[in-house]
């Protein structure tokens, strides 16, 4: 294939989760934020990762997404047996995506600050696991440039901290102007820091309730930037396909972009379970590598 697997964990948010999953994300936060532990209701353990995506799933790179460790991004006895496990199956640790850090584009300076120093350990913790980045929200507040300016600012000064450590800052479209292309392109251009990214979803175009981006428009505009990508399905067809986006076409800009890095698996539906959904997006992504050659 033109690219590699990976698996981004929150596929397997109920697995870990449970019944916890359900919660209103306000409610949901809340409680990664006051008891992290109690979160974890889910039949599997995060700690072992690793090995879920290698015994389960046969992939051999990860993902990780920080609400899993909220309490042990500083545990080095836990960070420890995490590397562990991860080299005693041969899985790479590609990224670890974060979220609940405060916002980057914050119009107070203090709080801007205060967003950059949260994501200090998470940067830390993705170091010494192999990674090559964190992912990053790019939450702002104001208007179209405005939230540009603050944006960019925020995530120029967590790029610097970063690059001093040889990691690099992925911005995911992920609600808000950077579900909007041209924005997050923009907005990355901005910052003008070659440690600076773009992470595009697939699936994540959504502007509001009532305003949504053009997937192919959005992805054409963030692959030049991209140093990932976020493969997600929500739901498919009979014959194996995404039932409301079009794999060959959305792959084909990721190829033409020159990209040969990570496409990390992100199965978020609901018909079917986790394991089932996580195995159809890799069978999907498999035959439309091979239709691309």
């Amino acid at each position: 294939m033109f690219f590699k697997l990976s698996l981004a964990q929150w596929s397997l948010h109920r697995a870990y989760f449970g019944e916890v999953s359900k919660l209103p994300h306000p409610e949901f936060f809340n409680l990664i934020l006051s008891e992290p532990e109690k979160a974890l209701q889910g039949k599997l353990d995060p700690l072992y990762f690793a090995k879920h995506a290698q015994s389960m799933f046969g992939i051999d790179a990860i993902e990780y997404v920080n609400t899993f460790y909220f309490d042990k991004a500083e545990d080095q006895n836990y960070i420890n047996e995490m590397k562990n496990i991860a080299d005693g199956e041969g899985v790479k640790s590609v990224l670890i995506m974060c979220d609940a850090e405060g916002m980057l584009g914050s119009a107070d300076d203090k709080e801007r600050r205060k967003a950059v120093e949260n994501h200090h350990k998470w940067l830390h913790m993705a170091k010494f696991l192999g990674c090559h980045a964190i992912r990053v929200n790019a939450i702002s507040e104001g208007g179209y440039d405005e939230q540009m300016r603050l944006a960019a600012d925020g995530l120029r000064q967590l790029t610097e901290v970063a690059a001093d450590m040889e990691m690099n800052i992925l911005v995911e479209n992920h609600g808000g102007f950077s579900s909007n292309g041209r924005w997050l392109a923009d907005t990355i251009r901005m910052v003008d820091h070659p440690g600076c990214g773009t992470l595009p979803d697939f699936g994540n175009f959504t502007i509001s309730d009532t305003e949504k981006y053009d997937i192919y428009q959005g992805l054409e505009e963030l692959m030049p930037l991209a140093n990932g990508v976020s493969a997600k399905t929500l739901a498919f067809d009979d014959k194996g396909n995404e039932a409301d986006m079009d794999y060959i076409r959305l792959m084909k800009i990721v190829k033409n972009a020159g990209f040969t890095g990570y496409v990390g698996i992100e199965y978020e539906g609901d018909d079917l379970q986790e394991e089932e959904g996580i195995k159809k997006t890799k069978e999907l992504l498999i035959r439309t590598a091979k239709e691309l050659e």
